[in-house]
């Protein structure tokens, strides 16, 4: 099994693999981030990267380009968004029910939607996906024949998180942002609108879930199924955790996780009958929690995270 494990490690279909495993991912865990630095949990992203999917791939079997679906699955992302804001922020519900009943509400309406329009398919009708990139970066030496089988997509996430940590240390912007999440009583004392800031962050965030979700419609597969997400949302919670709410770690979260997904299907092929599917299928989890214990007792989080504030509260 070794050679057959350093054979795989050493091709660039692998590491194509691990790469596109990690987009959807990489681009939710960045919009858990930002919601969460800003001081609000947003169970929401299991159902905001269903209806997202749904959306997207419904523009573009409407006629509509790809990049319009990606447009379209953020639209509904960030309005799923401004819901759990109006009801954890203004309302000052609870975050873990009002996220988790919008990803009740937002799977059940997109599973409805899709029971309706296409209500007597056998298979689910098909899109023509993003494609590879191909051209000049498959000169880069080493990393060219990687990136050049790579989608559009995929480099849009990875662009996202250096973007969001420049936003997040650099701006003042990103500045209200951490306020509102450590202390939106002092944020308040300096002038900032902490329900607005707290609000446009989740709206924000959820936009990037919801393009999360689009990924895996219109570059992954071709289609939208039901249970296509299958938890990768709840995933992108605790990579956030293991990240210590950084963007650079949550990446590598993200592509260790990718790592071990994608491994386990080559371990699976090779091994044969020595094992069975459900080990190497758990493998990727029991890793990832196992990498999760041990980096999660030093995370620093947001000290405000998860309690509602009252303008005038001190």
């Amino acid at each position: 099994m070794l050679p057959d494990l350093i054979e795989t490690l050493s091709t660039a279909t692998f590491w194509v693999a691990v790469l596109r495993i990690a987009t959807p991912l990489i681009l939710g865990t960045m919009g858990v981030l930002l919601c969460e630095r800003a001081g609000v949990l947003n169970l929401g992203i299991e159902g905001i990267m269903v209806a997202g999917a749904f959306t997207g791939w419904l523009a573009v079997y409407a006629g509509q380009g790809l990049w319009t679906g990606m447009a379209v699955a953020a639209l509904t992302g960030a309005v799923f968004g401004l819901l759990h804001g109006w009801l954890t922020v203004t309302l000052a519900l609870s975050q873990h029910v009002a996220g988790l009943g919008i990803t009740l509400f937002a799977t059940s309406v997109s599973y409805y939607s899709y029971r309706v329009l296409f209500p007597k398919v056998s298979s689910p009708p098909t899109i023509a996906p993003f494609g590879e990139i191909h051209g000049w970066l498959d000169t880069i030496p080493w990393a060219g024949p990687v990136l050049g089988a790579l989608t559009p997509p995929t480099l849009f996430a990875l662009a996202v998180v250096p973007a969001l940590a420049w936003l997040l240390m650099r701006t003042p912007a990103g500045l209200a942002i951490r306020a509102v999440g450590e202390s939106p009583a002092a944020a308040e004392s300096a002038g900032i609108d902490v329900a607005r800031v707290r609000i446009a962050a989740v709206a924000a965030g959820s936009a990037l879930m919801g393009m999360a979700g689009a990924f895996l419609t219109m570059a992954a597969f071709n289609a939208f199924f039901f249970n296509m997400i299958n938890g990768r949302g709840w995933v992108c919670v605790a990579l956030v955790v293991f990240g210590s709410w950084r963007p650079g770690k949550a990446l590598l979260g993200a592509l260790l996780f990718a790592f071990f997904d994608a491994l386990q299907l080559r371990l699976a092929q090779s091994a044969g009958d020595v094992l069975p599917y459900q080990f190497w299928l758990m493998l990727p989890f029991i890793l990832s929690i196992l990498a999760l214990i041990a980096v999660s007792r030093k995370a620093a989080y947001p000290q405000a995270l998860m309690k509602p504030y009252r303008k005038g509260e001190r």
